[in-house]
């Protein structure tokens, strides 16, 4: 016919089920759907008037077929129809001369009914031609039709070449015959050939033909279609106009179905279905629920399509739990029985995981006398959707020893489990098994296993499979590209971004997600504005996600002003999630003022409102500062608007509380708390090891309730450093390679840091060398070790090996430096490190490097010149620096510089006593006794006491 505008015909056919699966729209790239059957179309015979003449044949046409939508179910609730071919097929009626082949027929019939061997296929292909039945239509289509139920696709292929006098229905027969193999594209070129070279066509031939196209995602040649059906006048069959809203539906033209549904004068329960189930499908189940009411306000009764479908709908929208709840009940009083009904029971099983009622959806699961695939997959995906990560890998295990082989669906459940817990060995054992099962060319499985490997650090396991791939989607790409980014490795990223750019034309959202996080350095600042061009060229900039994440770039690459301007032009409309990235962009940065201006600002806004990551980026940015009347005000509001009560706010107020030195309201949160985590140990150890408590945190650390892990290995080396227990440093170390710990770098540094302090420089210099691959910490630790020891020339000699190895210095590189200078008395050598840090290493110096400068010309009698180098400090000198100066000045003699000094000491920090003791100490030494009296005077009234000092002896073998 003229006006069908198919492409040519298809020479490969796609090997597309057309029982396939489909993935909901918003849902995890790896997340599928199981079919499952539920719903069958009747399809009566409706002769049409073709072309040819050899079709005027007076015989009704009495086939049923049913190539109708089938509801697909499963966790994620989306929604798939696909036809059933043969099922429940009616025979022509039989005209008298033909009855003698009846019994034929009844054979052939009953051999369809089942799942039919070749071998009695054949005999009764053999049956056929002796009786001479060939040519009797019925007895031909049915032979056809069982030869395609047994799967011997060439033999039914070859048969159908054979039928001299084919109508309609056989041509049907055929068509739907490649659907079921999976030929989808050679089902709609046998539908152009029928058109041009056969009888003609009828209602079913489009229903067949739509299915097709419906499941291949073709919209413009579905839509040929509807207008064929206009034209012919074949819309006013209910049949055709259900598998055209289950077609637009499937192709995201969900307003489309809503149309055509609105203008059917009659819908049936399978109209209803296609509507409910197609909104589901297009990730919009308020209005599946909408369509499912309307169905019960029209007195029409619900199927187990229905009822499933609406409380899938129910389980994905929010705040519709009440509703899946009723939905439930009315099945149960309708018969629909979860124990015997397994579509409507695994819709349970997922509404009651994604509401957290766990408990419900095991016993509706435990319930059931019949599981199929998908009742096991959602009861894992329940249990691990709900942290019960335990019982989700035992149903795995009772779901083999149920004989239930595990499907590309339960791979990718459990293998994003294994990447967010950091389970690498389960993650192989279930990448073996993937293999064993001939499921390593899956797609879907693939990126799971790239993604789980990436987020296990194993880059070169997901590399091989990646560059192993035959086929890759742009899932694959941006997994990997993420996988770099977040494992540090920003050039190898990048440059395959490069190469995306080059091989694809479109691209998503995800994509610029994924390599946004490799700009997060000066040193690729150049390329995250390329790509913030990028996205405003691709059209992504109305996505709140790609707004937070280039604000996160620019922080994150040092361009404040820019960050806060593209901030500025989204803040009227901007989000908590916005906020949140901005505060918790300047508090990782270091510019903590601005995310208290921020913090500010949010809490001015009336359309926001804080939530716990926000106060957890602002208790750390007061942390950071110092500002401890901020910080409790902040302590107050978090109880006050209830965050405080979660875990991670209560370890912030841990942590925080221990920069500031509060040791006693950190201790208060900590044993007010009913609820603690890893976390929240390694918060309070390290707040005992910050504030020279480090007896206390060895005592905390003997009660720890749960495995220590490398923070709190670092944090306990620390203390044995602090107090020279050696002994039990010798027992962190042993249990460091019993776990496995020593590949740590900051475990490695803090032990060259500990044998060091305990005064086992021998075992210090046996640690650092002995290491395979040296991090900046550890030569840190060994220069700052040298320094302790006195052996300079030692610490320089290993600064020079450090920059040899390409190692970059940080700012801890730099203090011990500068440290072990002052204390050598290399004046040059220190001075020389101080001004070319700079330009030569880019380390902006800070206030520990201003200490170690006034300390070191302080030492070398240049106190005149440490003073004019604090006066012309860029920044407001700290406290230390002047406490460095006065020390010179007590050691110098110096008295009237350390007046000076002590005047400004005293106004900043009044209440140190040190300070007032070392002037204290200047005037006894310059004989100035009445001096002396006077401070000893304004000490006492103060109520000043310096802390009585106390040696340490460890009892032991060490």
């Amino acid at each position: 016919m003229g006006c069908w505008t198919l492409e040519p015909k298809i020479s490969l056919a796609i090997r597309v089920n057309p029982l396939i699966s489909f993935l909901e729209g918003t849902a995890s790239p790896f997340h599928q759907i199981s079919p499952n059957k539920t719903s069958q179309f009747l399809l009566h015979s409706f002769p049409f008037r073709s072309h040819s003449n050899t079709l005027q044949r007076k015989r009704r046409n009495a086939w049923l077929f049913t190539p109708g939508p089938l509801l697909c179910l499963f966790t994620s609730a989306a929604i798939s129809t696909a036809p059933q071919p043969f099922d429940k097929i009616s025979l022509r009626e039989q005209s008298l001369e033909n009855r003698r082949f009846r019994e034929v027929l009844d054979i052939i019939n009953k051999l369809s009914s089942l799942k039919p061997d070749i071998l009695s296929v054949r005999m009764v292909h053999s049956l056929v031609l002796k009786v001479g039945a060939f040519a009797h239509l019925p007895a031909s289509t049915s032979l056809l039709i069982v030869y395609a139920r047994s799967g011997d696709f060439q033999s039914a292929v070859a048969l159908f070449g054979e039928i001299l006098d084919k109508d309609v229905i056989v041509w049907n027969a055929m068509m739907t015959m490649y659907i079921e193999n999976g030929c989808l594209g050679a089902a709609v070129d046998f539908f152009v050939a029928m058109v041009e070279e056969g009888p003609g066509f009828d209602s079913r031939t489009l229903v067949i033909a739509i299915s097709a196209l419906s499941n291949m995602n073709r919209l413009e040649q579905g839509q040929i279609l509807h207008g064929l059906s206009v034209k012919t006048g074949m819309l006013s069959d209910s049949f055709l106009c259900n598998a055209l809203i289950d077609m637009y539906a499937k192709c995201g033209e969900l307003s489309s179905s809503e149309c055509l549904f609105e203008a059917m004068q009659f819908k049936d329960l399978v109209s209803w279905n296609s509507m409910i189930t197609g909104c589901v499908y297009n990730n919009n189940p308020q209005k599946s629920l909408q369509y499912f009411k309307r169905m019960a306000s029209c007195e029409r009764q619900a199927d187990d399509v229905s009822l499933s479908c609406a409380i899938a709908a129910a389980s994905t929208c929010f705040g519709e739990w009440i509703t899946g709840q009723v939905i439930h009940g009315w099945g149960i009083k309708l018969g629909y029985d979860e124990s015997s009904h397994i579509s409507f029971a695994n819709s349970i099983i997922s509404l009651y995981s994604q509401c957290g009622y766990i408990e419900a959806a095991q016993t509706v699961f435990r319930g059931m006398i019949h599981k199929d695939v998908i009742s096991w997959n959602s009861m894992v995906d329940g249990f691990a959707s709900n942290g019960k990560i335990i019982e989700a890998f035992d149903l795995l295990c009772e779901m083999q020893l149920a004989g239930r082989q595990l499907d590309t669906v339960t791979v990718v459940t459990i293998v994003p489990l294994c990447a967010e817990l950091m389970l690498l060995s389960e993650g192989r054992s279930i990448h073996g098994f993937a293999v064993r099962r001939y499921m390593g060319s899956d797609l879907s499985v693939v990126n799971s296993l790239m993604d789980m490997y990436m987020k296990c650090e194993k880059i070169k396991a997901a590399e091989q499979l990646f560059n192993t791939m035959p086929d890759r989607d742009l899932v694959s790409w941006n997994i990997v590209i993420l996988g770099y980014s977040q494992n540090g490795q920003s050039g190898e990223a990048q440059t395959l971004f490069k190469e995306l750019l080059y091989r694809y034309s479109h691209y998503s959202l995800s994509t610029l997600l994924a390599i946004l996080p490799s700009c997060s350095s000066p040193e690729h600042f150049q390329f995250g504005k390329s790509i913030h061009c990028w996205q405003l060229k691709m059209g992504f900039s109305n996505y709140i996600l790609a707004i937070n994440s280039l604000i996160f770039m620019y922080i994150n690459c040092g361009d404040l002003k820019a960050s806060l301007s593209l901030f500025s032009r989204v803040s009227a409309s901007a989000d908590t999630s916005c906020w949140n990235t901005t505060i918790a962009g300047c508090t990782q940065n270091g510019y903590f003022e601005k995310a208290l201006e921020y913090f500010n600002l949010m809490r001015r806004a009336s359309n926001v409102r804080h939530d716990s990551i926000t106060l957890v980026n602002v208790l750390s940015a007061c942390g950071n500062l110092e500002l401890v009347n901020e910080g409790k005000l902040l302590h107050g509001l978090s109880f006050k608007t209830l965050e405080g009560t979660e875990i991670r706010v209560q370890n912030a107020l841990i942590t925080m509380y221990g920069r500031l030195g509060e040791i006693e309201s950190a201790k208060l949160v900590f044993y007010s708390s009913c609820k603690h985590n890893l976390c929240s140990w390694n918060c309070m150890i390290s707040a005992f090891a910050q504030n020279k408590e480090s007896k206390r945190a060895l005592e905390l650390f003997c009660s720890l309730e749960f495995e220590p892990n490398e923070i709190t290995i670092s944090t306990m080396l620390s203390a044995c450093a602090e107090l020279g227990l050696l002994r039990h440093g010798k027992q962190i170390h042993a249990y460091v390679l019993r776990f496995g710990f020593q590949k740590n770098t900051y475990i490695s540094a803090a032990l060259v840091d500990m044998y060091s302090n305990c005064g086992r420089m021998d075992l210090s210099q046996q640690m650092f060398h002995n290491l395979p691959e040296k991090s900046v910490a550890a030569w840190n630790s060994m220069i700052s070790a040298y320094g302790f020891h006195n052996n300079g020339q030692k610490a320089i000699e290993i600064f020079d090996k450090m920059i040899e190895s390409g190692t970059r210095p940080t700012k801890s590189t730099f203090v011990s430096l500068l440290s072990t200078c002052s204390h050598l008395g290399l004046l040059d050598e220190g001075q020389w490190y101080y001004n070319y840090m700079l330009d030569e290493f880019g380390v902006e110096p800070v206030t520990e490097h201003h200490v170690c400068m006034v300390d070191l010309l302080g030492r070398s009698g240049r106190l005149h010149e440490a003073y004019e180098f604090i006066k012309q400090m860029a920044t407001r000198p700290k406290p230390g620096v002047w406490g460095a100066l006065l020390s010179a000045c007590n050691y110098h003699g110096d008295l009237e510089m350390g007046r000076k000094v002590a005047k400004i000491l005293f106004r900043t920090e009044p209440d140190n006593i040190g300070y007032y003791v070392t002037l204290f100490n200047m005037y006894v030494a310059a004989g100035r006794w009445s001096d002396a009296a006077e401070l000893r005077r304004i000490i006492e009234d103060r109520q000043l006491k310096k802390t009585a000092g106390y040696s340490l002896i460890d009892i032991g073998f060490g």
